[in-house]
């Protein structure tokens, strides 16, 4: 009886191992057609913004060239998360991706204040606005089709694999669509005539920009904070630490983020009156139990006597 905890906790690590071999796997796939889409696109806008005389169009390329580079950032990420556990990195390299999250939060930031001065600039000096080529008109709205299925692509593969980085990059995607549909309308308002409509474009793209880099700045710093897991999260594992054997309550449950997995700190009150092999039994079958759920990295149990918890005598 004594090894069959020790053989499912290797099975349980077993499969956690070809999770994350799974996640990278479609990291790396996904990342490289984005390259690819966003290499090609960034290059047809910015080329046909200029011989159009389109600010919306170059803004947008801008724009699709800011996804090139947050893709490498992505890839420069995921190789490093894979790193294995080290004497200085016990629980291993996984905060790579939070740091990565940060970069494309701070890459969005910049993108948007060059984009808002630009137009700005235009805004206040009309006379200065040339005319635009209807060529601009259809080069962003073949932009739009592409970043939006590039979008909802990357999307489906974020959240198959439960990948906060890579959701990230797919909302990053889905900004550059929600981009190309603005400017494809100013650039319409142009053509007939409003040419102030194209300068204008490029602003309204600039604030959305502007408002999806706070949101992702604000989250990758929360989670290099040692944020926890939701409440949802955390009610699930409290439940599968319950519902193990010998277990009779839980307390002072802590969680951490590390990339988007959870390390956990758990207190497990058992039977007082039990040998210390069969509570080191209980607490690594609630370790088991807990290392189920996938997002799990790493888990640290501490049992205390249930009699003395409910006596108050334990810190």
């Amino acid at each position: 009886m004594s090894n069959i905890p020790a053989q499912a906790d290797e099975t349980a690590e077993n499969s956690a191992d070809i999770s994350r071999e799974i996640k990278f796997a479609a990291a790396k796939k996904s990342t490289w057609v984005s390259v690819w889409v966003n290499t090609l696109l960034s290059a047809w806008q910015i080329v046909a913004g200029i011989f159009s005389h389109s600010q919306g169009l170059i803004a947008d390329g801008v724009h699709t060239l800011s996804d090139l580079i947050a893709d490498f950032v992505v890839l420069i990420a995921n190789r490093g998360s894979r790193k294995a556990p080290d004497e200085e990195h016990p629980y291993g390299h996984f905060r790579y991706e939070n740091v990565a999250s940060l970069v494309l939060g701070v890459l969005l930031l910049v993108v948007s204040g060059g984009m808002l001065w630009t137009a700005g600039s235009r805004i206040m000096s009309p006379e200065t606005i040339p005319e635009v080529h209807s060529l601009a008109l259809y080069v962003a709205l073949l932009a739009l089709l592409a970043k939006e299925g590039l979008f909802r692509y990357m999307l489906h593969v974020a959240r198959k694999v439960k990948s906060n980085m890579l959701e990230a990059n797919a909302w990053h995607a889905r900004s550059d669509a929600a981009s190309s549909l603005v400017v494809a309308i100013g650039i319409t308002g142009s053509l007939l005539g409003y040419k102030i409509l194209d300068p204008i474009a490029a602003l309204v793209v600039g604030l959305f920009i502007l408002r999806m880099g706070v949101k992702f700045t604000l989250q990758s710093l929360q989670d290099l904070m040692d944020r926890g897991a939701d409440e949802e999260t955390v009610a699930r594992i409290t439940q599968s630490v319950m519902e193990t054997p010998g277990v009779e309550g839980v307390h002072d449950l802590k969680t951490r983020k590390s990339g988007d997995y959870l390390l956990v700190d758990v207190h497990i009150e058992i039977d007082e009156n039990l040998t210390v092999k069969e509570g080191h039994d209980i607490a690594i079958a609630a370790e088991m139990n807990i290392r189920r759920d996938p997002q799990v990295l790493s888990v640290m149990t501490h049992i205390d006597p249930a009699q003395s918890v409910r006596a108050g005598l334990t810190t």
